[in-house]
C-alpha cells in the first residue's frame, strides 16, 4: 500500500488537515500552532497540523516534538534530510486523512485567521480556493521573481497562474487524491494543483511579514526553482528554440542571397570580417543556448527514469492513534513517484 493512497483508503474522520513544512523557522512553530487552534477550534468539529521538518539544521524538529506531545492534534514528520519545500508538502499532503487539506507556510506570513474564509467560499461548491496575497510583505526582489516567473510561465504555458497566488490553499480530498496519484518527480504544489482542473476560485487575503528568521528563498535559489518549474510543466521553451533556430537560419539564407546578388550586379565583394566574427559568435552562443535547453530535458528524463522516493520519512510522531496505524512504518517511509 502506498503513502500517497491513504487519503483514499482511510475513514474521513478529519475535516480539515493542515500541512506546513518548516525549515529554519523553529521560533515560529509554537505561535503558529497557538493561532491554528485557535481559528480551527470554532470552526470544526475535528482537524489535524501536520508539520514536516525538512532536515533543518537549526531546532525546528524540537520545536515541533515539543507542540506534538502536548497536542494529539498534531502530527509530525521529520525528513532525513533537507528535500525541498514542495517534498516536504507533498509528504505532508500524502500522510493527511482530512476532507479538506490546507497547505501554508510556517512562517505566519500566511495567517492561520484566513482559513476559516478559505473553507467557508470551498463549501460554496469549490474544489479548490486559492489564496491571493493583497500587499505582499515580501522583499522587493521576491516580489519581482514571483512577477517575472508568472509572466513568462504564462507566455509559455497553457496554464495561466496569478503572481499574488501562492501555495496558500484549500483542496478537496478529490482534489488531494488526484494529486497524489501524479507520478513525475517535480511536485510543484500550486502548479499540479492547477494542472488537475477542477472547480477553482480565489479570495484576497491579508499578508504578513514574517514572524521570526530570515527566507531560505534567495534570488538565486529562487531563480533555479522558477527554471525547474517552467520545464517540468511545459515543452514550449523546446518549440521556441526550434523555431528561432530556423528564424535565423532562414535570415542567413535571405543575407547570402543578397551578398551574391550584389556581386554578380556590381561587382561588389563582401567587406568586413568584423560581421563574420560576430555572427559566428552569436550563432555559438545561441547553440550553446539551446543545447543547454535540451540538456534540462534531458536531466529530467534521466532523474524520472532513476525511479527514487520523492522524500524519505525518518521519524514519525503522533500517526499511531490515527487512521495511518492501519499501514506499517516502512510503508511510510518512502513515497515513490
Amino acid at each position: 500500500m502506498s503513502a500517497m493512497s491513504n487519503g483514499s483508503l482511510a475513514a474521513r474522520t478529519v475535516e480539515i488537515s493542515v500541512v506546513a513544512p518548516a525549515y529554519k523557522c523553529e521560533d515560529c512553530i509554537e505561535e503558529l500552532h497557538r493561532r491554528l487552534v485557535a481559528a480551527l477550534e470554532p470552526l470544526v468539529s475535528s482537524f489535524e497540523i501536520v508539520f514536516v521538518n525538512d532536515g533543518c539544521p537549526a531546532n525546528s524538529w524540537d520545536a515541533i516534538r515539543a507542540v506534538a506531545a502536548r497536542d494529539p492534534r498534531v502530527k509530525a514528520i521529520n525528513l532525513s534530510r533537507n528535500f525541498g519545500q514542495h517534498y516536504a508538502i507533498a509528504a505532508g499532503v500524502h500522510h493527511t486523512c482530512g476532507n479538506w487539506v490546507v497547505v501554508m507556510d510556517c512562517d505566519l506570513q500566511d495567517r492561520p485567521s484566513e482559513i476559516p474564509n478559505l473553507y467557508r467560499k470551498a463549501l460554496e461548491g469549490y474544489d479548490v480556493v486559492y489564496a491571493l496575497r493583497r500587499e505582499r510583505q515580501d522583499h522587493w526582489d521576491k516580489r519581482f521573481l514571483s512577477w517575472a516567473f508568472s509572466l513568462i510561465y504564462n507566455f509559455l504555458s497553457s496554464i495561466q497562474i496569478d503572481p499574488r497566488a501562492c501555495n496558500f490553499s484549500i483542496a478537496s480530498r478529490q482534489v488531494i487524491d488526484g494529486y497524489c496519484g501524479l507520478k513525475e518527480l517535480n511536485c510543484s504544489y500550486h502548479l499540479l494543483l492547477r494542472w488537475l482542473g477542477f472547480r477553482t476560485t480565489y479570495i484576497e487575503v491579508e499578508h504578513s511579514e514574517r514572524f521570526s528568521g530570515k527566507s531560505a528563498y534567495d534570488f538565486g535559489r529562487g531563480f533555479l526553482l522558477a527554471i525547474e518549474s517552467i520545464t517540468s510543466q511545459t515543452n514550449k521553451p523546446l518549440v521556441l528554440s526550434i523555431q528561432l533556430g530556423f528564424l535565423i537560419s532562414g535570415a542567413a539564407v535571405l543575407a547570402g542571397l543578397y551578398y551574391i546578388a550584389r556581386y554578380l550586379m556590381h561587382g561588389i565583394g563582401v567587406e568586413g570580417w568584423t560581421s563574420v566574427i560576430v555572427s559566428i559568435y552569436f550563432i555559438g552562443g545561441l547553440t550553446l543556448a539551446t543545447l543547454g535547453v535540451l540538456g534540462l530535458y534531458l536531466g529530467k528524463v534521466f532523474n524520472e527514469v532513476k525511479g527514487r522516493p520523492l522524500y524519505v520519512v525518518k521519524e514519525l510522531i503522533n500517526f499511531e492513534s490515527s487512521d495511518n496505524a492501519e499501514r506499517s512504518s516502512a510503508e511510510i517511509s518512502y513515497a515513490h513517484h
